[in-house]
């Protein structure tokens, strides 16, 4: 398979575009391709083609896409993963992770026992789009800024909004067999705690607010490992495994 590229400006077949500074250093420093090679470019929205480099350093890198490509189905339902802030780098991971698994959005979230600091978000679309090329997604997730929980309360539209809890919070128990009861909605927000958890007034005021409690069982997981696990079974009950 041809490498793949980021190019969220593609215009179409046979309009020459230019490939960003970042991806156009990797075609040349890292990959040392150069005019006449074939690659694949994609603009991040579903879109992917085949595409011939015409033109290459010195100066621009310039690639031409003749041939539309096929690339693998996006999951049925749109969810955003709105996850706390975790220590350290353990968000990359997160953003990495949940990119390969299908999210459309991800919400960094500020709560009550966050202890991570707000880093840098043009880091999290850069890894964002880095995991997509790797997966042959041609999909690359909205990576939003950090926002407090109440926020994602209030202003939350999802048809769907779920609340990953501890395993022996009240009422969580049973809802995954409710959901596959149910037809899979088209959206979806699954938020996702720090490594503390939620605090039980954050719980609470989920729950008023039409957040679905629900927990994947009796083991308690890591913060940067629950969401990839709670994603994938969502999948599966939504019919994507």
């Amino acid at each position: 398979m041809p490498p793949r590229f980021y190019v969220p400006d593609l215009a179409g077949p046979n309009e020459p575009v230019e490939l960003p500074d970042e991806e156009a250093r990797h075609l040349t420093r890292v990959l040392r391709l150069g005019a006449g090679d074939t690659v694949s470019v994609f603009d991040g929205r579903g879109v992917e083609y085949l595409a011939r480099v015409e033109q290459a350093p010195p100066g621009r890198v310039v690639v031409r896409p003749y041939q539309s490509v096929a690339p693998p189905p996006e999951p049925v339902v749109a969810l955003t993963v709105a996850q706390a802030l975790l220590k350290g780098r353990t968000f990359d991971d997160v953003v990495r992770d949940v990119t390969m698994v299908g999210a459309v959005a991800i919400q960094p979230l500020l709560t009550a026992r966050t202890e991570a600091r707000a880093r840098d978000t043009g880091r999290w679309i850069r890894i964002a789009v880095a995991s997509a090329k790797q997966c042959r997604r041609a999909v690359v997730p909205a990576v939003r800024a950090p926002g407090p929980f109440r926020s994602l309360l209030d202003d939350d539209r999802s048809d769907l909004r779920l609340l990953l809890v501890e395993p022996g919070t009240a009422g969580a128990a049973g809802a995954l067999r409710l959901l596959q009861d149910r037809s899979p909605p088209a959206t979806a927000t699954l938020a996702v705690g720090p490594e503390g958890g939620w605090s039980a007034d954050e719980v609470a005021a989920a729950t008023a607010a039409g957040f679905m409690p629900v927990t994947l069982g009796r083991r308690t997981l890591r913060a940067d490992a629950v969401v990839v696990c709670a994603v994938s079974v969502l999948q599966y009950v939504w019919g994507d495994l």
